[in-house]
Parts: C-alpha cells; sequence; structure tokens
C-alpha cells in the first residue's frame, strides 16, 4: 500500500482541526479492522476533509483505495496473515457490502494449508453478479454468481466464501496434489464433513477439466495433519503401495498410548512419519521424537520406522523404494502388483 498517489480531497471550506478524541475515535474504528477505515466511518468519528489530508500528508495513514484508508501504524508487517486481512477489509469496504474474499485468498483465510506462499500483494475477491467491469488495485475481481448462504464472517467482519465453495472455486487452478491437500486440510480442522464430499463433488459438474478433479476429491482423507503427509500419501498410492492405516496409535503394556504415527503399513511392519518444517522441527520437538521413536522401537522391536521430508518429494522412487524395502532402502523386498491395497 502507498500513499503517494491518491485522489485530491474536495476543499473542506475554513480549515480547522478536530478535536483529540475525534482522531482517537476513528483510530479505534480502524484497530478493530485491520488498521482500515472507509470514509463514512472517519466522518461518523468526527473527522473531516481536512483532518484526511493533514493525516495523508504526513504519511501517517494510507489511501489504497477511493474512500479507504489505511492507518499506518496499525498495518500488520508485508506478507504475514494479518496483512492479508488488512487488505482484504481494505478491498471490501472499498467495493461495497457485497464483496468477499473468495478462492486462494479465502482458503488462506480459512487456515487451509496446501498452497503456495502468499506473495504478499494480490487478493480474490467476489462481488456477486457483478455486470460491469470494474478494477481494484491489487485485486482479482470475479461476478461469479456466489449465494448468501455460501457467505460467511470471520473475524471482524471479514467476508469470506464458505469453505466449500472455496475448494470449488479453488480446485480448478491447481494440481492434483496441491489440491488433496486441500481437501485433506478442510476435513483435518473440521471445516467439512467426509458427508461433504459428495455433494461438493457433484457440483463440480460443468466445470473445465471437471472429469479429472471429480477423481480428485475421492482421494480426500481428513486424516492427513499436513501437506507433506499427502503428498507422501499420493506418492504411495500411485505407486501401488497405499499406507494401510494413517494416525495409528501404539500403546504400552498398560494400553497408554506411546506414540501416534502417521502411516503405518502392515505387511512389512513399518511406520513411516513425515518431518516438516514449522513447529516439530524445533530442538525440543525433535528430542520428544527422538524419545518417542526409542520407545516404540523397545516396545515393538519388529517394527521398522522411516522419515520422510520435503526434500523426498524429489524423488518418489527414493520413498517407494523404503516402503517396498520395509525401511531397508528396496533390497528386502519387492513391489506389490500395480494397484495393490493393503488390508488394513
Amino acid at each position: 500500500m502507498s500513499s503517494a498517489q491518491y485522489p485530491a480531497l474536495p476543499s473542506p471550506g475554513p480549515q480547522h482541526a478536530s478535536a483529540p478524541d475525534s482522531m482517537e475515535a476513528a483510530v479505534a474504528v480502524a484497530a478493530g479492522q485491520y488498521g482500515v477505515l472507509s470514509w463514512p466511518q472517519a466522518r461518523e468519528c468526527g473527522l473531516n476533509r481536512y483532518d484526511l489530508r493533514r493525516m495523508l500528508r504526513r504519511g501517517e495513514w494510507l489511501h489504497p483505495h477511493h474512500q479507504v484508508y489505511v492507518v499506518r501504524r496499525l498495518m500488520p508487517g508485508a506478507g504475514t496473515p494479518e496483512r492479508l486481512r488488512c487488505l482484504v477489509m481494505a478491498a471490501q469496504l472499498a467495493l461495497g457490502p457485497r464483496a468477499c474474499a473468495a478462492g486462494p485468498t479465502a482458503a488462506r483465510l480459512w487456515g487451509i494449508r496446501g498452497l503456495d506462499r502468499w506473495n504478499g500483494h494480490g487478493i480474490h475477491m467476489v462481488v456477486p453478479a457483478l455486470k460491469r467491469p470494474r478494477e481494484l488495485a491489487g485485486v482479482d475481481l470475479h461476478g461469479w454468481n456466489v449465494r448468501p448462504e455460501e457467505v460467511a464472517v470471520l473475524g471482524d467482519g471479514l467476508r469470506v466464501t464458505d469453505p466449500g465453495r472455496t475448494l470449488r472455486d479453488t480446485v480448478p487452478g491447481l494440481d492434483r496434489e496441491s489440491a488433496v491437500c486441500l481437501m485433506d486440510s478442510a476435513l483435518n480442522q473440521g471445516l467439512l464433513g467426509q458427508e461433504d464430499i459428495p455433494r461438493l463433488n457433484d457440483r463440480m459438474r460443468g466445470r473445465a477439466g471437471c472429469v479429472d478433479m471429480r477423481r480428485w476429491w475421492g482421494l480426500a482423507d481428513g486424516r492427513a495433519q499436513s501437506p507433506l503427509e499427502t503428498r507422501i500419501r499420493l506418492i504411495c498410492q500411485d505407486g501401488g503401495m497405499p499406507p494401510d492405516e494413517l494416525q495409528r496409535r501404539f500403546t504400552d503394556r498398560e494400553g497408554r498410548t506411546v506414540a501416534v504415527v502417521d502411516f503405518w503399513w502392515e505387511g512389512p511392519r513399518l511406520i513411516g512419519e513425515a518431518d516438516g518444517l514449522g513447529p516439530h522441527s524445533t530442538p525440543r520437538a525433535l528430542a520428544r521424537d527422538r524419545e518417542r521413536q526409542n520407545a516404540l522401537q523397545v516396545l515393538y522391536p519388529d517394527v521398522r520406522i522411516v522419515r520422510f521430508t520435503w526434500a523426498d518429494l524429489k524423488r518418489p522412487g527414493y520413498i517407494l523404494a523404503l516402503v517396498a524395502g520395509g525401511g531397508r532402502g528396496g533390497r528386502a523386498a519387492t513391489l506389490p502388483p500395480p494397484g495393490a491395497t493393503g488390508g488394513g
């Protein structure tokens, strides 16, 4: 957002500063809207056009859209989830009460995982049944026919398409792996139920490429707890070696849970763990994983454990060889016939 360019404001007449409490009230409104407020809101707080000119010239406020302002000191850091909410709120105030975030932007606002990292700038918005072309800086604007019941409100007034509609609008622009990651994440977080999948699949009819996309919905599994887990599962499934269980629980002799593992293959007695980045890669988390792995190997000496990382996705053959070899790199077992399924 920049304050370098903004429309000239009409002369306010006699120039006089509003009372400090009017400015404080306006800033308080912005603080409750991710740093953003509209001209009608500022005016309701008691500010006038002269006040706006003064704040813009000082650089204390920014003017991203017509009659929309951002309090610079309240603007979140670049690339953060809070900055995304700030940009969406600014666009929402500029576009009117029917506007809502949609597509990838809505997916990020819901916290659905699996998309590439946000670039920190562009957002996707919808104004249902938009009749005439309209441009808004930094906004990919759509006129999709989003029904009122397909819109939800998040946080401090952010309007966003509901999770089902969000997936339907986002999936067509993705590859299979990314699409299934989003489906898995929405199910895992309880934003959708497994019973919703057939309905959403049916609603995809008529979309370009819908034949392929409709197959993807059948791959969704809410037990996957990260995009890395989803992608490893798909590699194994494509290679004819799907895991027999996800999130398999192991207990000690007293029935207490020792570990819940990402993947379990019954035949080779093999555990697979997805080691992603983030909280689980901290020294404390790594130490906890080592303790858990040691406990598993003491209680279940016949079990082998393999660990997969994001780098391993670039060599799917390596992942399949580890699974086929029961954790021995492919030397102790042969691949099952294509299409074979586990017995659970």
